[in-house]
């Protein structure tokens, strides 16, 4: 009011307190300092089960591979038994297709002193008749 008022008597006026300033409580810098570090606990905290998840991942790589390793290596054997027995049958094949040889039964017949028949003088018996 004192603008429009030019003939009023003049008040002075005390001057405005100047304005103080807070000092922060003890516990605001603890405070800050604690939430400084909680992201960087979390941050260490994040990259240690990253790491761990990893080492993990690493390690179940290495037993799937060992385990085919071991599966191969076990084919490998069974391979190399199946050619052996392949070849152990093939020689026993062998020995009996000699035995079973007709120049081969042919000697041992003469050697009993059979002889062989002629085609002229086969016949065929009915053996649940009896007959000829």
């Amino acid at each position: 009011m004192a603008a429009a008022d030019w003939f009023a008597h003049a008040e002075v006026a005390e001057p405005a307190p100047a304005p103080r300033r807070q000092r922060a409580p003890a516990r605001r810098p603890a405070a800050s300092v604690r939430s400084r570090r909680k992201p960087t606990q979390r941050r260490v905290r994040g990259h240690i089960v990253w790491m761990i998840l990893f080492a993990l991942l690493l390690f179940g790589v290495v037993a799937v591979n060992v385990a085919v390793l071991r599966a191969h290596v076990a084919v490998s054997r069974l391979d190399e038994e199946r050619a052996q027995i392949e070849a152990r049958n093939q020689a026993l094949a062998s020995a009996l297709s000699a035995a079973n040889s007709a120049p081969r039964i042919e000697a041992a017949a003469r050697r009993l002193g059979l002889i062989q028949a002629s085609a002229g003088n086969t016949t065929y018996l009915d053996m649940l008749t009896g007959r000829r």
